[in-house]
């Protein structure tokens, strides 16, 4: 997290939530399970806390769950932020897919998720729609910040049309994600500063890039391998410059072609042609 500026913001006039005492879920038996509330802000140290993030916004808390598939970016970002005595921020509970982000979210009630764009089992998009009902609430509203790598029109727009209120990228540094945290608790819309024109130009016209619903069914390695295998490559060239197996490929393309309802490389590069992913 590195950025140095911060995002801008859209001031709304909706109220905070109060925080709820909940629990998050932590059954043994997940490979992802949710961490307890209570879990030690210096586990993760060496992770890429920072020593000057944010203040406790005058005894302000947040309570946070952290959506996102990879382990040691969620592992960083605990320890960016979840240093609750300093920053206000208290996490509350983590997730790696879909289901697991249902569960946890529906079970814990935190004020705001920090969700990923692109997650096993539908994508962030997913998430939003099955939790609906919780953003709905008018007296204790969950309320989204997607937090991703990826600026593509696409992932931006479809989250915010899912029911998000603020998209930031990865690069933003840990004293402004706990500013976004508690303005989009407050329920203010929250944008990276290169993506809040974007988004308002995207609104504003009537040819706003659609949700793809079928790309979203797409794993990060799979739209890797699928720009891949749409430029011409070679099964041995993917693996080389992916770093995984031809057999590793050989299964992400007949992954993709299943999930696209697709039968050969021809059709998988005419579909990819057509969304513009080359």
């Amino acid at each position: 997290m590195s950025d140095a500026s911060g995002p801008g913001v859209c001031r709304g006039g909706e109220g905070t939530a109060e925080p709820s005492a909940a629990e998050p879920n932590t059954s043994a038996g997940a490979p992802e399970s949710a961490q307890p509330a209570d879990a030690p802000a210096d586990a993760a140290a060496g992770a890429g806390a920072g020593a000057g993030v944010g203040g406790d916004q005058e005894g302000r808390r947040a309570r946070v769950v952290l959506v996102d598939d990879h382990r040691m970016f969620r592992t960083g970002v605990q320890a960016e932020i979840g240093r609750t005595a300093i920053t206000g921020v208290e996490v509350v509970g983590e997730a790696a897919d879909v289901d697991q982000a249902v569960t946890v979210i529906t079970t814990t009630r935190p004020e705001v998720v920090l969700l990923d764009v692109h997650l096993p089992g539908g994508g962030g998009v997913e998430v939003l729609r099955r939790c609906a009902p919780l953003m709905s609430d008018a007296e204790r509203p969950v309320r989204f910040l997607a937090l991703s790598v990826s600026d593509a029109a696409e992932d931006v727009i479809g989250v915010i049309r899912g029911g998000a209120r603020g998209y930031v990228t990865k690069t933003i540094t840990g004293t402004d994600l706990v500013d976004s945290i508690f303005r989009v608790q407050d329920g203010d819309a929250v944008f990276s500063p290169r993506l809040a024109g974007f988004v308002l130009d995207a609104f504003a016209s009537t040819d706003a890039p659609p949700v793809d619903e079928d790309l979203d069914r797409l794993t990060q390695r799979e739209r890797e391998v699928l720009r891949l295998i749409a430029r011409g490559y070679a099964y041995k060239e993917i693996a080389k410059q992916l770093f995984i197996s031809v057999k590793t490929v050989e299964s992400h393309v007949s992954a993709v072609l299943r999930k696209l309802q697709l039968s050969n490389r021809h059709e998988l590069t005419r579909w990819a042609t057509a969304r513009r992913l080359v």
